[in-house]
């Protein structure tokens, strides 16, 4: 973290365009030359409330949010169905100004809509300002909007009040205006957008040290969440059938495909529920489909069933997880890693499928693309296992980043010769063969002259009839378990591995973590060996298979390592013992599950407290040894 970057936070009330607005800003800082990350923060009430979103822009490489922020432009919240300071969620109108202050920097800039919001209504507004040196701009960008006919281009305004005070060219503004608006509100807002911009500029003081820093692109980048990551890595390698039903954060995902699966030749089916979807989408690879379906917590919950079908009947299906905080209903739009036992170890028996839990959009992706082609290869499913920050968040990726190849296989299929060829049970086709090498037996698809067999949930013998013969159980259950020991050594042998080493080798710490923390560790390493700590960090995107090595090879020679995740329970921590039975002496646990993701110096602050018991913190996280000390 430094102070040359802009942490840019737009507050107002649900239905008030603060996405849609963001967006286009984060897109005109990345068109400037500029690397972004955005922070999505919005109520569970589906009656709306308060909500914002934050983008942090610089010129050099920014991974996570920042810590705190340094410019809030609070438009209130003109949907607020009660501004009365009495009611249950106290005045509501006033909440995208009042509710921001705690977290804006010493020096950080206010832009505030004064035709709706009244700062008396806030205690202590003005001294405040005063104690933190805040740079305050009072304009009426409702007036202004309502000039031009409509309230809602306020937003427009306050992007231009934006610009003139932070030094940043109208010019790429009006581009993307340009691109994304239809000609007959363009007009209008453009001219919002000027005369604020020029207000400011001639009426006010903008000298406020808060800039934009000028840069270049090293080669052509894209804005893009971890939702577009998964949607499109499923889309590269041949998925054409989606089943789902919306779920908060997961849609994204959903949404995303249904927009582009039409134009490739492809199906998606918003169905009843979630046990419906996860079916039609093991259907239709049973059918010789690249399917998937996913959900969030609760929805994936009825997945069970279907899921564990798909690992008796090994057909294979990709399904996405996206992890909100619970249990049962909990919070639903905030980020937590609380899901990853469910994911692992739902359904029945024991589990037989891959799980992987990527980092950032960039390895939302290619994760997604390897969680195809093993899942088509191998016969079993896989799982993409990520949380609403990674859902909605969006962040600089280079587009080289997708200039991979498409993959339309669908893996180990036996043709009609290969089954006149072949040996039959009770005359059908040996589907489930005990001599597979890796424990892979070719299925053949319906429609195939002479491979018709039974897919059957119970345990089956080669031609899939049931059987509770002890020998033949024991013989598929390794068969199926086999699996997983080869797609293991499939994904050691990669040229990348999924797991990503941060800092120095022969650090005496080490970090731990996974998903969507990857970023925020990432740089709280960084500047935790600015202080002269000397740390190194592992972001294990491998849930299942879990790589073993790799991970013993990390903790080896470390004194400690500070395992960092968003739940109560430490479950990837525990993971790790369980995997590994080791470690677990030198382990500790650094936990948040307040609803907000980490931020870098949340990470400092706990490593720091960790290594001194009497530095005392401001954060709500907690801290807790793996044995129990």
């Amino acid at each position: 973290m430094t102070d040359e970057e802009l942490i840019w936070r737009v507050a107002g009330g649900s239905g008030d365009g603060i996405d849609s607005t963001s967006q286009n800003f984060a897109k005109a800082l990345m068109r400037s030359g500029l690397n972004v990350f955005t922070h999505r923060h919005y109520p569970s009430r589906i009656r709306g409330g308060h909500t914002y979103v934050e983008i942090r822009a610089a010129d050099h490489e920014v991974k996570s949010r920042g810590d705190n922020y340094n410019f809030l432009l609070a438009l209130g919240d003109s949907f607020a169905r009660n501004p009365q300071e009495e009611a249950y969620y106290g005045n509501e109108e006033i909440k995208p100004l009042s509710e921001n202050l705690d977290e804006l920097r010493e020096g950080g800039v206010i832009i505030y809509d004064a035709g709706l919001l009244d700062t008396d209504d806030i205690p202590n507004f003005e001294e405040r300002v005063e104690e933190n040196n805040w740079h305050v701009f009072d304009l009426d960008l409702r007036g202004l909007a309502k000039e031009h006919g409509r309230e809602v281009m306020r937003n427009t305004a306050g992007v231009g009040a934006t610009c003139a005070i932070i030094g940043l060219d109208l010019d790429v503004v009006e581009d993307l205006m340009t691109e994304a608006m239809p000609e007959k509100i363009l007009e209008p807002n453009l001219e919002i957008l000027r005369e604020a911009y020029e207000d400011v500029s001639e009426n006010y003081d903008t000298d406020v040290g808060v800039t934009v820093p000028e840069s270049d692109h090293d080669e052509e980048p894209v804005l893009l969440s971890g939702s577009h990551g998964i949607a499109y890595g499923a889309i590269d390698e041949g998925c054409r059938f989606i089943a789902g039903y919306p779920m908060t954060p997961w849609t994204d995902v959903f949404t995303i495909m249904t927009q582009h699966l039409p134009d490739l030749g492809g199906i998606s089916e918003q169905v009843e529920d979630e046990i419906a979807a996860a079916c039609l989408a093991v259907g239709a690879s049973h059918a010789g489909a690249k399917a998937m379906s996913g959900s969030s917590g609760g929805g994936f919950a009825l997945m069970s069933e279907p899921l564990g079908m798909a690992e008796m009947t090994e057909t294979p299906v990709v399904l996405v997880e996206s992890m909100r905080a619970g249990p049962s209903t909990g919070m639903p739009t905030k980020p937590e890693q609380g899901d990853l036992e469910h994911v692992l170890y739902t359904s029945q028996g024991d589990s037989n499928r891959v799980v992987f839990a990527p980092g950032d959009a960039r390895e939302s992706y290619i994760q997604t693309r390897k969680a195809f082609e093993i899942a088509y290869e191998y016969q079993i499913p896989s799982i993409i296992l990520y949380d609403q920050k990674l859902s909605g968040g969006h962040e600089t990726v280079p587009e080289s980043v997708f200039d991979r190849e498409p993959n339309p296989d669908i893996g180990s299929v036996v043709t009609e010769e290969d089954i006149e060829a072949g040996e039959r049970l009770a005359g059908r086709f040996k589907r489930y063969r005990y001599d597979g090498e890796d424990g892979i037996s070719p299925r053949s698809l319906p429609g195939q002259k002479g491979g018709n067999f039974l897919a059957s949930g119970n345990e089956h013998n080669e031609a899939g009839h049931i059987s509770e013969d002890p020998n033949n159980r024991i013989t598929q259950m390794n068969r199926r378990m086999d699996k997983l020991d080869a797609i293991r050594e499939e994904l050691d042998a990669m040229d990348e591995s999924h797991q990503t080493v941060y800092g120095p080798d022969d650090a005496d710490y080490a970090i731990l973590n996974f998903g969507s923390t990857k970023g925020a560790v990432e740089e709280a390493v960084d500047v935790l060996n600015e202080d002269g700590h000397s740390v190194k960090a592992m972001n294990v995107s491998d849930m299942m298979p879990f790589p073993k090595d790799e991970v013993s090879e990390f903790l080896e020679d470390v004194d400690e390592a500070l395992v960092v995740e968003m739940n109560a329970t430490a479950q990837f921590r525990r993971h790790i013992q369980g995997q590994t039975g080791r470690f677990g002496e030198k382990m500790y646990s650094l936990l948040k599950y307040d609803g907000n993701p980490f931020e870098p110096a949340e990470i400092v602050d706990g490593f720091e407290s960790r290594l001194d018991e009497n530095v005392e913190t401001d954060y709500n996280t907690h801290i807790e040894s793996a044995t129990g000390d």
